[in-house]
């Protein structure tokens, strides 16, 4: 292969196989090719800059006034390319492609044959021929990880950015955001690249991906650290309290353990396993199974703090190696036509999140006490499947109030006590992902300094569960769990953990305590999975937060 071969070889059309395919002579050959390259270059005035293992086509025509090409580029036989052009690391030029004009190109471009990069333009005002027009250039610039077909054209000025596929026959006009699949003339953006299959984005294109996991990783190591700070400080009278001074409640008792097994990976420091195990048995009622608030009245099925409680204490228990004294005889014995009556009689127009707490309560019951099939789970699901709206994909209605907040909220708590508990899809995906990044949108619940951990909760799970059945806006999704994740690592407080609202101030939810830390802890770890890197925390929720179903017999 030198200059004065007849015709094109098969490395001057297949360019990517040089490296691997060549032998000693015509890599020698190669190399001083770029030398007389770069040396006619600079006599005409211009620059040079090759890395290594690049390859350029002798039947390439080269007159830049500045070249350089990053490591592993190449350019093809027979592609032009004049005037500033610039090459990341493996990029290429393939054959009878054209660059001319100001082109900037990131590393990993891929630009398809037959294709123009014509980073100027031509005046064309009617005093004078096009011709003895003025040129101009605004330049090109491709991000990183772009994939241009063969026989497309990029005008001048435009910009495409990260990890953009533009298809064949496509006239680029316009900027395209980062991740932008587009084609078409002129091209427009067709879809998010990250929405073609469901699951997480591979770790090699999630952008900056080593950056965010040092920070989790940092994250991490330092809850762990203050693990045994935050847990002691929210204890009243050596119970357990949500907050240095409040009163102690059975929640708190259970967040304590939730947290503890998270960063501890065991009991909460200076409790007796056994003893512990003990005192949350011994809550339970023996007669309906459920567990009172400490201090309360015999609790009933109306009674929402006793139908959190079968999750918490339940959950607590499971961590802890141990499971429920009783069936929740509450649930488990109500006949499936009660059942039915109960579920129609729940305010799902006006209080979602209260039927829904509900719902999660009783789907948590029946999977502690039997994860197969009851005439009670059969009657819930039917129940669940017949009346999941096809519009939206969720129970209840918007209000002018509250806007989606309480059918989102009671989506959440639905799902998580059914579909997701027993390891079932939930119906209509696409349309809950729909109407889920539409709540995600309002400023009354989202917007500066706003957002609690249940409300963000509530957005992220649906997300989370829905990306295991479809891919559909999986990007969107990502992109506003990346947001969320950003304002959490700055939120905690050193020595005290999370604040149930984050931000500081004088209001109880403001306080950093058991609950806003168990839910933020948990609530990271399924921001951080939902962009693919979740492992660099080190932890996994297990218990009310966790993301798979419950193992059998838990509770």
């Amino acid at each position: 292969m030198t200059d004065g071969e007849a015709r094109p070889g098969r490395f001057d059309h297949c360019p990517w196989e040089f490296w691997s395919r060549s032998d000693d002579e015509e890599r020698a050959a190669q190399l001083a090719h770029q030398e007389a390259l770069a040396e006619r270059l600079r006599a005409d005035g211009g620059t040079a800059e090759f890395g290594d293992r690049v390859f350029v086509s002798p039947w390439a025509g080269i007159h830049t006034d500045s070249l350089r090409m990053g490591d592993r580029s190449y350019v093809g036989a027979h592609a032009v390319v004049t005037d500033e052009v610039s090459m990341g690391r493996n990029c290429t030029l393939n054959p009878f492609t054209t660059a001319r004009g100001r082109v900037l190109m990131g590393d990993g471009v891929r630009v398809g044959a037959h294709t123009s990069l014509l980073g100027f333009n031509h005046g064309f005002a009617p005093g004078a021929p096009v011709h003895k027009q003025p040129l101009t250039s605004k330049g090109i610039v491709l991000g990183d990880d772009v994939w241009i077909g063969s026989h497309v054209v990029v005008v001048d000025g435009v910009t495409i950015g990260d990890h953009c596929v533009v298809g064949a026959g496509a006239v680029v006009t316009k900027d395209l955001p980062a991740w932008s699949v587009a084609a078409g003339s002129p091209a427009r953006r067709l879809r998010d690249r990250r929405d073609t299959a469901p699951g997480p984005v591979p770790s090699s294109l999630r952008p900056s991906a080593g950056a965010l996991d040092g920070r989790l990783e940092a994250f991490a190591r330092r809850a762990r650290e203050q693990a045994a700070e935050v847990l002691g400080r929210c204890r009243t009278e050596g119970v357990p309290a949500d907050r240095p001074g409040a009163t102690p409640t059975v929640r708190a008792g259970c967040d304590a353990v939730e947290i503890a097994d998270l960063l501890l990976g065991g009991p909460p420091p200076g409790e007796d396993r056994d003893a512990l195990v003990e005192r949350l048995r011994a809550l339970q009622d023996p007669v309906t199974g459920l567990v009172p608030e400490v201090g309360g009245s015999a609790p009933t099925l109306d009674d929402h703090a006793a139908m959190y409680h079968i999750l918490c204490v339940g959950y607590a228990l499971g961590l802890l190696g141990s499971r429920f004294a009783h069936p929740v005889r509450a649930v488990t014995e109500l006949p499936a036509e009660r059942l039915v009556e109960r579920l129609d009689a729940l305010p799902w127009r006006t209080e979602a999140w209260r039927s829904g707490n509900w719902v999660d309560g009783v789907g948590t019951a029946l999977h502690f006490a039997s994860p197969g099939a009851s005439p009670q789970a059969e009657a819930l699901f039917g129940w669940l499947l017949t009346r999941a709206d096809p519009r939206h994909g969720l129970w209840g209605e918007p209000d002018a109030r509250e806007g989606w907040r309480q059918p989102v909220n009671g989506f959440y708590r639905v799902s998580r006590g059914s579909f997701a508990q027993f390891g079932l899809p939930v119906p209509y995906p696409e349309r809950v992902v729909d109407t889920v990044l539409a709540h995600s949108l309002d400023p009354a619940w989202f917007g500066p300094y706003r957002g609690t951990a249940c409300d963000v909760l509530d957005v992220v799970h649906p997300l989370w569960l829905c990306a295991r059945s479809t891919g559909h806006r999986a990007g969107e999704g990502r992109d506003w769990a990346r947001g969320q994740l950003e304002r959490v690592l700055t939120r905690w407080q050193d020595g005290a953990g999370f604040s149930f609202a984050l931000e500081p101030g004088e209001s109880k939810d403001r306080v950093p305590g058991l609950q806003g830390t168990e839910m933020w802890l948990a609530v990271t770890w399924l921001l951080a999975d939902l962009l693919g890197v979740g492992e660099a925390l080190g932890y996994r929720p297990r218990g009310v937060h966790r993301p798979e179903p419950a193992p059998v017999g838990a509770g």
